[in-house]
């Protein structure tokens, strides 16, 4: 179990980041951004920091480009500038950023040194904690990766002011997961929230932040308990992953498919972990206030069935969810009748 995790706040951690690396004598440093925090993010850290980076790496933006393709590509890239095994790189930007940045570090020359700065509110509350790196294959979800905390996380709520509200309701559902799953007086409190602005939303990172680094603290390699914090995510990732492939479809955010993928599986918990069909509603009408509802049509339910097969969660072939029993009491490892998934798309467009 480890002690901690190295997590500051603030510009002026950001202001303290070059003497940090300076102590730490690295040969060069680099900087990875995507296209969209290269343009909104990249001139404000380069000030606030002073760093003078050996090369600034850049990478298109979207979930859609978080592939090898993009991995052969920095890798290439970092070769090509003179990385070494004592080289640093910097991830500036939202989760597709540390998480596919830290896979690229992790794994260059048998791996390098990365810190995270997350620029989205996804990722100070949720990807750039916690040590999961990776990228998709193909649709699917995560399915390659490294477990290996960055160095250093820095969270600067400044960044938030860059975001469209899209981005910021996106985050907004890990946010209420961690009260779902650990502290109902949280979930409470974030209920009432009226406006998801940037300024009303800083107050709650740090307590975000808080939930989620005291489960991965007790379970870094997720052998049992951090699997609660995939609650939403069998069903969700499921959705994420159908809707990002389809030619049809507009994309859904990474947050506002595990928000579905909540409601869904409070269904399932009402029918599996003995979650009271009140709660169940509670958190159905909760999710509605504050994300529209999506008509999945039966065909399109299929395909995303059909998806979870895939889960990381499965064993021999089993499908296993992170249910509630209780708002604040999650039930891991639960294994749910495929007859069930009809009804809980039911009851989500209930809503």
């Amino acid at each position: 179990m480890r002690d901690q995790i190295n997590i500051t706040y603030g510009i002026s951690a950001i202001n303290d980041l070059k003497s940090v690396l300076d102590s730490k004598q690295y040969s060069s440093v680099f900087i990875l951004v995507d296209t969209n925090t290269k343009k909104h993010c990249l001139k404000g850290f380069l000030e606030y920091s002073s760093i003078i980076p050996s090369a600034v790496l850049t990478m298109p933006a979207g979930e859609e480009n978080k592939n090898l393709i993009s991995c052969q590509s920095l890798w290439e890239e970092l070769s090509a500038e003179g990385a070494d095994r004592n080289s640093v790189l910097i991830n500036l930007g939202g989760g597709v950023v540390t998480d596919l940045g830290g896979f690229v570090a992790c794994t260059f020359k048998r791996g390098i040194d990365f810190y995270n700065i997350p620029t989205s509110l996804l990722a100070m509350v949720d990807a750039s904690v916690g040590g999961k790196t990776g990228i998709d294959l193909g649709a699917l979800k995560n399915q390659i990766g490294i477990i290996q905390e960055a160095k250093g996380v820095i969270i600067a709520a400044e960044w938030l002011k860059t975001l469209a509200h899209e981005e910021l309701r996106s985050g907004f559902a890990e946010m209420l997961k961690h009260g779902l799953i650990a502290n109902p007086d949280y979930w409470e409190t974030l209920k009432t929230i009226s406006d998801l602005s940037a300024q009303n939303l800083n107050g709650f990172i740090k307590p975000s932040v808080s939930e989620k680094t005291k489960v991965v603290l007790k379970d870094p390699y997720e052998k049992g308990p951090r699997k609660i914090l995939n609650f939403g995510h069998t069903l969700g990732h499921a959705i994420e992953s159908y809707y990002l492939t389809s030619t049809e479809k507009a994309r859904l955010l990474h947050g506002e498919a595990i928000a579905i993928g909540m409601v869904l599986e409070a269904y399932l918990s009402t029918k599996c972990s003995g979650l009271k069909a009140a709660a169940a509603n509670e958190i159905k009408l909760t999710f509605k206030c504050f994300y529209p509802i999506i008509r999945i049509s039966t065909e399109d339910q299929k395909a995303i069935i059909d998806l979870l097969r895939h889960d990381k969660k499965n064993k021999a072939g089993r499908i296993n969810f992170v249910l509630l029993k209780a708002i604040g009491q999650p039930d891991i490892d639960v294994e749910v009748p495929q007859e069930l998934f009809e009804e809980a798309f039911e009851f989500y467009q209930s809503a």
